[in-house]
């Protein structure tokens, strides 16, 4: 297993290594130790979901905010999925920036998504099912979100405009300027 920060530092990349044989393959798909290892901290998951949609589907941009935030470790176990994460910490030097990665089956990348940032993610494949740890239990109260075509963020879901589904509640989120921050110079991980 191989973890690297991306462009945004605190988001890590998750390289699984699979080992073929004429059986098929193996890999190890989370090792906590690793993980902790390459964050400098120590994270626990409590629940895991599992979400399938289909082509032109976009999930988000969502969060939860405090405290009932949530760190995010970001699988796919069909499909392909561009999985996009924004910097939502107010005073962070990358405060409003984006990475967008592809995510699928057949790469088996995972993406770590801690605390203070924005998640979200356009189904590419004709369908993809996705699975996530998350380190704090879903809290309807705590919803927050950014809306995914904000211009502010500019950010390219890879998808044609018409081909893009949304539920009714992600097709009313907030601009990034409306939206609740974190702060950057307070821990989220006390």
């Amino acid at each position: 297993m191989n973890i690297t920060p991306t462009e945004l530092s605190e988001v890590l990349l998750v390289q699984t290594n699979n080992h073929h044989d004429n059986r098929g393959w193996f890999m190890e798909s989370f090792r906590l130790d690793l993980l902790e290892l390459a964050l400098g901290h120590t994270v626990s998951f409590c629940q895991e979901n599992q979400v399938q949609s289909y082509y032109g589907v976009i999930r988000g941009l969502h969060y939860q905010i405090p405290p009932a935030d949530q760190s995010k470790l970001i699988s796919v176990i069909e499909g392909t999925i561009l999985d996009v994460v924004v910097d939502i910490r107010k005073g962070s030097p990358n405060f409003g920036k984006h990475i967008a990665i592809k995510l699928s089956c057949k790469n088996q990348k995972q993406l770590f998504i801690p605390r203070g940032f924005a998640h979200g993610y356009a189904c590419l494949s004709e369908k993809a099912r996705v699975t996530y740890k998350v380190d704090n239990y879903y809290n309807k109260s705590a919803e927050a979100s950014i809306a995914f075509d904000d211009p502010q963020l500019n950010i390219d879901w890879q998808l044609p405009t018409d081909k893009i589904v949304l539920s009714e509640k992600d097709k009313f989120h907030p601009r990034f300027k409306a939206a609740q921050y974190f702060d950057y110079n307070q821990s989220l991980y006390e």
